[in-house]
């Protein structure tokens, strides 16, 4: 068993390859030198055009030659160039990540790149609401990026353009979600005015019409070329499952387990509904009555932030010194409310020295005021601790081990995700939803991870239904949701749209889980506390399963 976090290390050949790798790849992409916390590129952006995409490829193919030449290089007669077990790690990640994106690079997915969540419309968007804008300076960064966002815009249609003459266009759905996106961004009092910029800034408007050109021509353009069907099909989606879970999955299993989880669950539900209001209570109508009741209501975005920053908070000194050793670092967490309003809890991560901190974000939706506690607690504890801010948190923290790409670029949803649905079920085991209400909202949220995995395999494969009345599709999806969720209809409509146009990702959330769950229960059996377990798995960053596995297994 290894324990990187256990012995102090000097940076390897290696290690200084991927520390130029990161900082190449933050000079081409200022978006994510943003995210990471990499001065000196605060006032650029890309420009997604397919010269861009192109040079992604490029620098990614040199780091995979490199750590070939490195691997290479190593024999038993010349220590200081071996690898050592870090570097093996480091080196086999590294081939399965860098070596998929450039797979899909290869068959043009990174220049058909649109959706409703993860593709440069949201990238552009996104990388304003972690720029700081409390002095002058950081002001004229962001005006500075913002006046590079009709070039980026542009670029990015030529990638759309140049993909849609391949025959390579996202489906139609995917396109109006788009196009939606960018009217409102050019719509007055959208994001772009909460920047911080004088009203009427030049800059901000030619941001905000350079949105509106693009909607325009995804509408007159793309849309006419844009395919009705949802389904990317097997080959595709194996990719993206492999992409996304950090594993080749078998789909058609993790598609009959999800169907078999959904049934467990709802079982559970209707235990608890007895419970909650008495025999004959549908699980359905325990939540609404949930949603009624007075003691999980919450009024107002202001005393929602206020509750999830005192329910992460207090979630840190309770588990501190228990069940984790949690860095110094990682004991600060921001619960902020985005003002994007699309739907939706996110995380975004400390900068690499932490001056900028982890922070927790809930979307709320034009005009909604009112917010459920029973049903919204176990997602705290997905984003914050022990979810997502312990996890990413613990690995920037390990800076004598882990190399700048392992701490901050290295991740797959099945680790991350993962992680955070484990993180959910952990406090359930340590009794913070004793609260029969509470555990019904946990119950939700798993029982929702596990409709994904089903909606998400059974559309993008063709699957016939669990009801043998036909194959999957977006209005069978629909319903399919909306039996298995609690959620409003806009946040459904939102989620379902998410699912059908970025496929693999959502089923790795409940895949990931089960991954960690079987991990950490081979890991006691072996003989290791859970404390020491936790710390041990964290430190090795995000990986894929099965290394993580063979590290922390005999």
């Amino acid at each position: 068993m290894t324990l990187e976090s256990s012995v102090q290390r000097s940076p390897s050949l290696l290690d200084a390859s991927c520390e130029v790798y990161v900082h190449d790849l933050a000079a081409l992409s200022p978006t994510d030198a943003t995210a990471w916390g990499i001065p000196g590129f605060e006032g650029e952006l890309q420009d997604f055009s397919p010269d861009y995409w192109n040079a992604i490829a490029e620098r990614n193919r040199d780091m995979v030659a490199d750590v070939d030449a490195f691997d290479d290089g190593t024999d038993d007669n010349d220590d200081e160039e071996d690898f050592d077990d870090v570097d093996r790690v480091t080196a086999d990640v590294l081939r399965d990540r860098v070596c998929l994106d450039l797979a899909l690079h290869h068959q043009g997915e990174t220049l058909r790149l649109l959706n409703n969540i993860d593709s440069p419309v949201q990238t552009i968007r996104d990388t304003f609401l972690i720029m700081p804008n409390d002095t002058a300076e950081d002001l004229e960064n962001i005006r500075e990026r913002l006046s590079r966002v009709p070039d980026a815009l542009h670029g990015y249609c030529e990638s759309l353009a140049e993909a849609a003459g391949q025959g390579r266009v996202a489906a139609l759905r995917q396109v109006e979600e788009v196009i939606s996106q960018c009217e409102d961004l050019a719509e007055p009092d959208s994001l772009l005015d909460s920047l911080g910029l004088p009203e009427a800034d030049p800059i901000v408007e030619s941001a905000q019409e350079a949105f509106a050109r693009v909607a325009a021509w995804l509408g007159e353009q793309l849309a006419p070329h844009a395919p009705h069907e949802d389904a990317v099909g097997r080959d595709r989606y194996e990719q993206f499952s492999h992409l996304h879970v950090g594993e080749v999955v078998d789909l058609d299993d993790a598609y009959r387990w999800s169907l078999e989880r959904l049934r467990e669950i709802e079982a559970e539900q209707q235990q608890l509904a007895t419970q909650l209001y008495g025999a004959g209570t549908t699980v359905r109508e325990a939540l609404k009555k949930l949603n009624a009741d007075e003691r999980y209501l919450i009024t107002g975005t202001d005393a929602l932030q206020e509750w999830m920053q005192n329910i992460a908070d207090q979630a840190i000194r309770d588990l501190n010194g228990r069940y984790f050793a949690i860095p110094e670092q990682a004991k600060t967490i921001e619960c902020l409310i985005d003002p994007a309003g699309t739907g939706g809890i996110f995380y975004t991560p400390p900068s690499d020295d932490f001056t900028r901190p982890g922070r927790m974000w809930w979307s709320v939706p034009k005009g909604q005021e009112t917010f459920h506690t029973w049903q919204e607690l176990t997602t705290v504890f997905h984003e914050g601790v022990p979810g997502h801010h312990l996890q990413i948190s613990q690995a920037l923290a390990e800076s004598t081990n882990l190399n700048l790409w392992r701490r901050l670029v290295a991740w797959n949803a099945g680790h991350g995700e993962g992680w955070a649905l484990y993180a959910e079920t952990l406090m359930k085991e340590l009794g913070y939803h004793e609260d029969p209400g509470t555990r019904m909202g946990y119950l939700d949220a798993q029982r929702l991870r596990a409709a994904r995995v089903a909606i998400d395999i059974g559309v993008h494969l063709g699957k016939k239904n669990p009801e043998a009345t036909g194959a999957w599709d977006a209005s069978y999806a629909r319903s399919f949701l909306r039996e298995n969720t609690s959620m409003t209809e806009a946040s459904l409509s939102f989620e379902l749209n998410r699912y059908l146009g970025w496929p693999g990702q959502a089923a790795s959330y409940a895949i990931g889980q089960r991954l960690w769950q079987q991990l950490r229960d081979d890991a006691l059996t072996q003989g290791m506390t859970l404390a020491d377990f936790h710390s041990t798995a964290l430190s090795y960053g995000s990986i894929p399963m099965s290394i993580l596995r063979n590290q922390i297994l005999d």
